[in-house]
């Protein structure tokens, strides 16, 4: 075995160890999967000049994407501004300010809307008083899509042919959409599979609400533009309860220790695997389970067990209904969902 000696942290997190958890299942485990977009975006950003070493990059998150940007500023000797959700807690808090990002969170509100709303006005006070400042809008910009072509290319490694089916959670849509554009430029037959929470708006179910919470990190209530609609084959709707339960799952039978979204994608990638057991199937853990540890895991004799949760199998999101909904997408363009509008807030570059 070698080892490879890193010059940052950075790099030395974000590859993702590869875990067989059933046939034809792999699940790509990542510590914090979002390095791979924030270096990709800053390393560009640098490339072409438009931004200089020691700027200041701005940016809202729920918590991942937070850490991922403050190491990559790190890395490249930048500044870095978050405008935090409450779901920021202490011990990522301290990590980001310790690595010299500066922190300020929302005030806090139940409801998803309003801190996705606040977070985004809050930018835009911040920009209008700091020109020079660069809006990073993990939202929106495509240049989030770049650094994920690694994941692709690893992908590639461990499936070097056949059929291919991705599952993952989509939250901006840079993550799962670019891996499955990338590998389809290849020539891959990749059916990609979105995974969504309940009352996002991403793809339609905002009229839906799931009794216990939205899962953080994917799905929204305000429009996110840097989702390619149109690269979707299949949607998955999951409650907290369903994605709670196979995150326990996931841990206790492949020791795997991941996030609400995790479970959601194992869950989706089963039932997948099940549908079309021709395709070698691979659904993405973005993160570890540790902030879901209160929350989630520590309910775990709650969970159900995986054999009794079945999909709703739908064909108009009129027909969305919790705890499980499953649809095919399609491949169709983003008219055909529900958005509802967004607040801008002008960016500085």
């Amino acid at each position: 075995m070698t080892s490879r000696l890193h010059d940052h942290l950075a790099e030395a997190i974000k590859d993702p160890d590869p875990i067989r958890v059933g046939d034809d299942l792999i699940c790509l485990r990542f510590e914090t999967m979002k390095v791979y977009s924030a270096l990709g975006a800053v390393r560009h950003l640098l490339e072409t000049g438009a931004v200089r070493p020691g700027d200041t990059l701005i940016d809202s998150s729920s918590g991942i994407y937070a850490h991922a940007l403050a190491l990559a500023c790190h890395r490249y000797g930048m500044k870095c501004h978050i405008v935090g959700s409450t779901t920021v807690d202490r011990t990522l808090k301290i990590q980001l300010e310790i690595l010299g990002a500066t922190v300020e969170q929302v005030p806090s509100s139940n409801n998803l809307q309003l801190d996705q709303n606040l977070r985004v006005r809050r930018i835009g006070e911040i920009l209008r008083d700091n020109p020079s400042y660069h809006w990073m809008q993990q939202y929106h910009d495509d240049i989030h899509y770049l650094g994920y072509r690694a994941i692709a290319d690893l992908i590639g490694e461990l499936v070097p042919a056949g059929p291919l089916c991705l599952v993952g959670g989509v939250g901006t849509g840079a993550s799962t959409g670019a891996i499955a554009e990338y590998l389809r430029d290849r020539g891959r037959d990749v059916n990609l599979v979105g995974v969504q929470p309940f009352g996002s708006i991403t793809f339609g179910a905002g009229h839906t609400q799931d009794p216990d919470m939205i899962i953080a990190g994917i799905g929204s209530s305000i429009e996110f533009r840097n989702v390619r609609h149109e690269l979707y084959d299949r949607l998955h709707w999951i409650s907290f309860d369903y994605a709670m339960s196979a995150a326990v799952d996931l841990l206790r039978t492949s020791g795997v220790f991941a996030g609400l979204s995790a479970g959601a994608a194992y869950l989706s990638a089963l039932w997948e695997h099940n549908c079309d057991s021709s395709r070698k199937h691979v659904f993405l853990a973005a993160d570890t389970g540790t902030r879901y540890v209160e929350s989630a895991f520590a309910r775990h004799a709650e969970a159900r067990p995986m054999a009794s949760m079945r999909p709703r199998e739908i064909s108009s999101l009129d027909e969305l209904a919790v705890p499980w909904s499953a649809m095919s997408w399609d491949r169709r363009e983003s008219a055909w969902a529900r958005h509802e509008e967004f607040p801008s807030a002008t960016p500085s570059h």
